[in-house]
């Protein structure tokens, strides 16, 4: 990751991090759920003039899960290394205001670190591919809050 001068990190080299848990909870609650062999993924579109996307920087955003189930705490950083190196690569893919929740299995730290960034590369593609489409009946749409009538 890029560093300043003086040792602290590049603000604009970690942008595109899914931080709040009510972001989480949000793509959750209003976003599609996908399947890929090796992970889970979520994302739901930011919608345009609402307080999320007003302080949300512009393009895609990325979270990462790796809960207890996954392993003891060393192995569960090792997943999130890997993820979180992939996703820097690989981000430019997605172009639009849109937040993704990658869940990774427990078979990401035995699969060979090319074939997971190459799955990685199609999920993000596949992504840009359903939001492309977005005008199109019965394709996706930012996320509106649920309300109970």
């Amino acid at each position: 990751m890029p560093k300043s001068p003086a040792g602290t990190r590049d603000k604009a080299a970690t942008d595109h991090r899914l931080r709040k848990h009510a972001d989480y909870q949000r793509v959750y609650r209003a976003g599609r759920k996908q399947f890929s062999p090796s992970m889970s993924y979520f994302f739901a579109l930011r919608g345009e003039g609402s307080a999320e996307n007003a302080a949300a920087p512009s393009g895609p955003r990325v979270g990462l899960t790796a809960g207890k189930v996954l392993g003891d705490a060393v192995e569960r950083n090792r997943i999130k290394r890997r993820m979180r190196d992939i996703v820097r690569r690989r981000i430019a893919i997605v172009d639009a205001d849109v937040d993704i929740v990658l869940h990774p299995r427990k078979s990401v730290l035995t699969v060979e670190f090319a074939k997971l960034e190459s799955e990685v590369a199609r999920i993000f593609a596949t992504i840009q591919a359903m939001i492309s489409k977005a005008g199109k009946p019965g394709a996706v749409r930012p996320a509106q809050p649920k309300v109970a009538p």
